[in-house]
């Protein structure tokens, strides 16, 4: 009895020790994904509560970095170039802070993400932007810290930041019509080499019509710029499909000019395949 007494108490124990509880969030994750024009813009951030206090000015001091939210960085995303208030910003993910005041907000976009909120050493030359705009006084409260973007258009939008009766809203600008053209341009341009390429290796792996991978590569050669040499892959491609189609000596002809330019580039895998296999195809 004892023993089995002992038994159940490590049981217990052990289920004790691996359980874990569970409770909700003080300040709940959340994450906003929106595309402006073509450009996407992610954020995460938390989302903490005013639950009666004065936010800014008490809870949040002014004139003081805040983190803009809780716990670890709010980080937000572009995928492409933008404009802050008509000033550029890059690419990427950034960690985003602001110095409220009671007149005015300095925002700031920092290149610096794996805070758990504020820098320790704040490193001015991670300081990526820094924009000024008005903050303005809304006729509702805003219990939870909220981070919008609202004001789409196919150029622009508005980063809005809204706590208690407060809310500061951050203009920007995306390069659709950049975006755009280059994807009509590249449209209207025809495949590109690497497409040929990706085509005819498929259909060289699966065993499809084999013709029509060899015009695909054909075409992915041809499209070498001049003064370039054609990827030595894409001539052991070519020499794998002609030696499929029965064409050995055609094959032996092209894999010796990949040879040449896995020699050329020091790739000895492909010297070693390109040597192989004119050596069966000789036979």
């Amino acid at each position: 009895m004892k023993k089995v007494f002992i038994m159940a108490l490590l049981a217990f124990s052990s289920l004790t020790i691996n359980a874990q509880v569970e409770t909700p969030q003080a300040s709940p994750s959340s994450k906003v994904e929106q595309t402006v024009g073509l450009t996407n813009v992610s954020i995460d951030y938390s989302r903490p509560g005013a639950k009666g206090r004065t936010v800014y000015g008490d809870l949040v001091p002014y004139g003081k970095n805040w983190r803009t939210g809780a716990n670890a960085n709010t980080v937000i995303t572009f995928d492409e170039d933008i404009k802050v208030n008509g000033q550029e910003l890059k690419r990427g993910k950034y960690a985003l802070y602001t110095t409220p005041k009671a007149d005015s907000w300095d925002v700031i976009f920092y290149s610096a993400t794996d805070n758990w909120g504020l820098p320790k050493t704040w490193d001015e030359s991670k300081v990526a932007l820094r924009t000024t705009v008005k903050p303005e006084t809304l006729n509702k409260p805003v219990e939870s810290f909220t981070i919008s973007l609202n004001n789409l258009s196919n150029d622009s939008a508005t980063l809005d930041l809204a706590w208690e009766r407060t809310m500061v809203s951050v203009p920007f600008t995306v390069p659709t019509n950049k975006v755009a053209m280059n994807s009509i341009e590249k449209a209207l341009a025809g495949p590109s080499a690497g497409d040929y390429f990706s085509a005819a290796q498929y259909f060289y792996q699966t065993e499809n019509d084999l013709n029509k991978a060899l015009t695909w590569i054909n075409n992915a050669v041809s499209l070498t710029p001049e003064g370039k040499d054609t990827p030595f892959w894409y001539l052991r491609l070519k020499s794998l499909i002609q030696a499929k189609l029965g064409d050995k000596k055609g094959a032996i002809a092209t894999a010796k000019s990949s040879l040449d330019g896995a020699k050329k580039a020091g790739n000895g895998d492909y010297e070693k395949m390109n040597k192989d296999s004119i050596a069966e195809w000789s036979k």
